[in-house]
């Protein structure tokens, strides 16, 4: 079992789908830790406010498996299949770390995202802060410590049940 950590996020009928996403990821593994969820503006485009968080789960797929069935969760959600960057979202499933995994093709990782945004940095303290991040060396709570994200970030409080 490979412990994969994964983002989660969502501005359109956000509680809806965030609980949709969460449901669908405990299909994929066993084990879900949810970080608090987060409320944010959206970064990078004028839209409504998004809910993110980040999944700490173990999967025994592969990461091509892995990458694929959360595509698929996308979709079926509603996302876009040539959905831009910049742009409302449904359910979007971005892989952060997915156990000691480096990649420079997509899925890249460790995902960028870990240096850049305060959604994925914060939530990521809370679930693993002695973590190692692979290539980097340094632990989460130390990239935490160092990062300097904009967003401002307000927790949700949680009005569902972790599936088992």
């Amino acid at each position: 079992m490979i412990t994969s950590y994964i983002g989660v996020g969502s501005n359109v009928e956000r509680h809806k789908h965030i609980e949709a996403a969460v449901a669908e990821l405990s299909t994929l593994g066993e084990g879900l830790r949810l970080s608090t969820i987060y409320e944010c503006e959206a970064v990078g485009f004028d839209s409504d406010a998004f809910f993110n968080l980040v999944v700490e789960m173990k999967t025994a797929l592969s990461l091509a498996d892995f990458s694929r069935q959360l595509r698929q969760i996308e979709l079926k959600w509603g996302r876009s299949e040539h959905a831009a960057k910049f742009q409302p979202r449904t359910i979007d499933l971005d892989i952060i770390l997915f156990g000691d995994c480096v990649s420079d093709q997509d899925p890249q990782l460790p995902r960028s995202d870990i240096y850049k945004y305060g959604f994925v940095i914060k939530p990521l303290v809370e679930l693993c802060p002695e973590l190692i991040v692979p290539k980097d060396g340094r632990m989460i709570r130390q990239i935490w410590q160092e990062s300097s994200y904009k967003e401002v970030l307000t927790s949700v409080e949680p009005w569902f049940d972790i599936p088992k």
